[in-house]
């Protein structure tokens, strides 16, 4: 859901971008935020999907196997993570309109959420500490999970957007789908994915 709302996000920024340049620039950034944040994503996410329908999920039946052979061709295609990263990083020099514009859509949200508030608090420190190539994989990750934990408060499910972001936010976050703190209200999310009959 989180990676849904981002698209759909971004494609509203690039339908204001002809007539708003705060538009342009947000879809400048943003985009490459996006795209570098779901590259890498994708191919466990397909993984996952896989494990669940198992030895049917690997057969060529269906598109996942399909899916699973071409999640990587994502990064080769749109550039590796450490292009779009720089990519990321020249945005932030040269518009940084940009960088505000972002920070923009997580402030109400991190009005909301205290861990966000942390989130964002951090990214702060890290582009006041400067010598951001080091830190620009972790950067852009930062900037991706913040933002899409804003748009989850704000446009999102109550039980999604509070299990986001407390996994995703809080701590070091794991890879690993499934491993959620047991007073997440993880009934809620399942129920309302589970297909209901007519």
């Amino acid at each position: 859901e989180a990676a849904t709302l981002l698209s759909l996000r971004l494609a509203r920024a690039f339908d204001e971008a002809g007539s708003d340049d705060g538009a342009r620039a947000f879809a400048r950034l943003a985009t490459a935020v996006a795209k570098y944040w779901t590259n890498k994503r994708a191919p466990g996410h397909i993984v996952e999907a896989l494990e669940c329908l198992g030895g049917a999920g690997y057969i060529e039946e269906s598109p996942l196997p399909r899916l699973y052979r071409e999640a990587p061709l994502n990064s080769i295609w749109e550039g590796s993570g450490n292009v779009i990263c720089l990519d990321v990083l020249r945005t932030l020099q040269r518009e940084p309109d940009a960088l505000e514009l972002l920070l923009a859509e997580l402030r109400p949200a991190a009005g909301e959420r205290r861990e966000l508030a942390a989130h964002v608090e951090q990214i702060m420190k890290v582009l006041r500490e400067g010598e951001l190539e080091s830190q620009a994989r972790w950067l852009v990750q930062s900037l991706a999970v913040a933002l899409q934990a804003a748009l989850l408060v704000q446009h999102g499910d109550p039980a999604v957007a509070d299990a986001f972001c407390r996994t995703r936010l809080v701590g070091e976050p794991t890879a690993i789908y499934g491993k959620l703190p047991r007073d997440i209200d993880a009934a809620s999310i399942v129920a309302r994915a589970r297909v209901k009959p007519d």
